[in-house]
């Protein structure tokens, strides 16, 4: 208990990194819903550009685009843009060009029936023998006039597109609702510091506060990394996206979304995925983020690659054959060996987070300086807490009903939905809320969802497409106090959200719609979809065969003693860096590396060594921590612009194609 009783002790400390502003004020006005507009209708088509052809996030390159425009255009009229509608531009353009998953999809909610439409075209799909079973309120069919003609101007539609805003508009008010209750909880009651909280603020909100020098270093930083990102982007993206344009298969110097090695390696390393990522952003990314994080992704990946040669030469790879590419290596290893690991390491990490969770909890309560809920700055914009908890109520029962309404089957036991809104879902969340409130970090909940589904009994695949009502929204009371140190009311976010919602939907119908018409979505136009998409649905596929009864893959995949020998390394390794004081951290990122490959998390290693042993020494460490989520932003940019043009060069050229006939 003494470190939960010192951690709690620290807890002021780290509130007063920043200070809860004595007034707020309105950050959504006319100039923040221009710049929705701008993202909505000018960055979004690129972010979805990059997502699909390199697998590349613009969400902080739209953000600071925006920023920066929107201040200077401010600037230019005497009137500059207040902290308030700074973090509002942010927010919305994060929402609106971030992206969804390993599938890197941005472009809102049409990037999931983008996914569907896929999906029941794929191998994966017809090779698990699921084809046939995908309701049509997830997509139209194979061979429906709406998948071959790529258009979602078409009746077969309207069930999917129907369900998908439902959903949206359920599970917005999810999320802002049991947010808003978990903050009020663990800031106002309990009074965690959320760490980093003020640096996402601060960080949000530097341009309209800085001073001219600070401004001038963020300029330069942010305008090298957007000259190496319009270099590297030119030869990366712009030359396949142009020369797709005229020719079948489109010309790259560099290989997206890696060069593949695992052909040539099985020689000597048999089983092994080997291969090297080759976006630079990769290295980038791997200097901003924590550095023992990346150094257990790297261990863990390590881990796979040199251990599956001794594994198959054990007998416990037996779906491995010569000849396979680095897709059909990772996946046939999941299958033998490494989903049990991650299932049992990332089960084990869970509740290692939820025991942390009730010992600082138990600590603070023994302490005893806690708030109080009725206690609430005047002007922040808070709610009353009985319209949040039933908002959550009546939207948790209204996708029960929805659920309820999509499955065929009646088997599905309705205490399941039940226990997933009104007990898992604030449960996990609590948790995660009071990690991101103590460490700044959450910790996931691997599998319970998908045992759930297979432990009811039910058969059918439609209950893998339903929006069951279980999230994580821990993550969201982090959120409200960084709203909350901008000093913006709380009804500005809410306002926010009903705009970000239909424009997120219009905006995606329309760009989705034309970038599908381009070409099938994957195809060789799309380089990092066609590479990677096989990969994410053959693990989705394999879970989806769980529910169809009789003898699966999934049987296969599923190995107990697997599954135990990763929990007792995850929790062992945690006791010991406890026990010795070292960096917990590397346990979370071995568990990341766990489901990633070589070929990415190598570039990031890369970049977290020239970080911490050069670049470190040369700026200072907090100098360098500030240069490189800019130099990444900026690096971001810069490839953005690239996708921009040439999304839009494609989209005339297609424009022009139709009109000469």
């Amino acid at each position: 208990m003494a470190e939960a009783r010192k951690e709690t002790d620290d807890l002021e400390a780290y509130r007063g990194l920043m200070e809860r502003p004595k007034k707020f004020a309105e950050g959504f006005t006319g100039r923040t819903v221009i710049g929705a507009f701008f993202v909505g209708f000018i960055m979004m088509p690129g972010a979805i550009y990059m997502g699909l052809i390199a697998g590349v996030s613009l969400g902080a390159a739209a953000e600071w685009v925006t920023i920066i425009l929107f201040s200077e255009l401010a600037r230019r009229s005497f009137s500059a843009l207040t902290r308030q509608e700074i973090y509002l531009i942010y927010y919305i353009a994060g929402g609106l060009a971030g992206v969804v998953g390993g599938t890197m999809l941005a472009g809102g909610p049409f990037g999931q029936l983008v996914w569907h439409q896929y999906i029941v075209q794929s191998q994966a799909a017809a090779g698990f023998g699921i084809t046939e079973h995908i309701p049509s309120w997830v997509a139209p069919a194979a061979d429906s006039e709406a998948i071959t003609g790529r258009s979602f101007l078409h009746k077969a539609w309207i069930p999917p597109i129907a369900v998908l805003v439902a959903s949206q508009v359920l599970s917005r008010v999810e999320w802002f609702t049991l947010g808003y209750v978990l903050f009020r909880v663990t800031s106002d009651v309990e009074r965690l510091p959320f760490p980093l909280a003020p640096v996402a603020a601060q960080g949000a909100t530097a341009l309209a506060e800085g001073d001219d020098e600070q401004d001038s270093w963020r300029w330069r930083v942010f305008s090298i990394g957007m000259g190496i990102g319009l270099l590297f982007g030119s030869i990366y993206v712009g030359l396949p996206a142009l020369t797709g344009l005229i020719a079948s298969d489109p010309i790259s110097l560099l290989p997206i979304p890696w060069i593949d090695l695992t052909p040539t390696t099985e020689s000597f390393l048999p089983a092994a995925p080997m291969g090297i990522g080759t976006d630079l952003g990769l290295v980038l990314l791997g200097t901003v983020l924590p550095f023992w994080v990346v150094v257990g992704s790297f261990a863990a990946a390590m881990v796979h690659a040199l251990g599956s040669p001794i594994l198959y030469h054990l007998g416990a790879l037996p779906h491995w054959r010569p000849g396979m590419d680095t897709i059909l290596t990772n996946f046939a290893n999941d299958v033998d060996v490494w989903m049990s690991v991650y299932i049992g390491a990332g089960a084990a990490v869970g509740l290692i987070g939820i025991v942390h969770a009730v010992r600082s909890l138990a600590a603070s309560r023994k302490k005893g300086e806690r708030g109080r809920l009725q206690d609430t700055p005047e002007g922040r914009g808070d709610f009353p807490l009985w319209l949040a908890l039933g908002g959550y109520a009546l939207s948790t029962l209204a996708m029960v009903g929805l659920c309820v309404l999509l499955l065929e089957d009646d088997d599905f036991p309705l205490v399941f939905l039940l226990l997933f809104g009104f007990v898992l879902t604030p449960m996990l969340s609590y948790v995660n809320a009071r990690m991101a409130g103590l460490t700044g970090q959450t910790v996931s909940f691997p599998m319970i969802r998908e045992g759930a589904f297979i432990l009811s009994g039910y058969k059918g695949i439609d209950i893998w497409f339903a929006p069951i009502p279980y999230a994580d929204h821990g993550r969201r009371a982090q959120l409200f106090r960084e709203v909350e140190l901008t000093g913006t009311r709380f009804s500005s976010i809410l306002k926010a959200e009903l705009l970000l919602l239909p424009l997120s939907i219009v905006c995606g119908f329309v760009f989705w719609s034309l970038i599908w018409q381009m070409g099938p979505i994957p195809s060789p136009a799309f380089q990092y979809a066609q590479t990677y998409w096989h990969l994410i649905a053959l693990r989705q596929c394999l879970w989806y065969s769980a529910t169809l009864g009789g003898e699966t893959l999934f049987d296969q995949a599923i190995k107990a003693w697997w599954i135990v020998g990763g929990f007792a390394f995850a929790g062992g390794a945690f006791g010991i860096l406890s026990l010795l004081r070292l960096p917990i951290s590397l346990i979370y990122g071995f568990v990341r590396g766990l489901s990633g490959l070589p070929h990415m998390l190598i570039p990031e290693m890369v970049g977290a060594l020239i970080a911490r042993y050069s670049l470190e020494k040369k700026f200072g460490v907090q100098r360098w921590r500030q240069y490189a989520p800019v130099l990444l932003a900026g690096y971001a940019c810069g490839m953005g612009l690239i996708g921009m043009s040439a999304v839009a060069i494609a989209l005339i050229s297609k424009s022009v194609t139709q009109l000469q006939y």
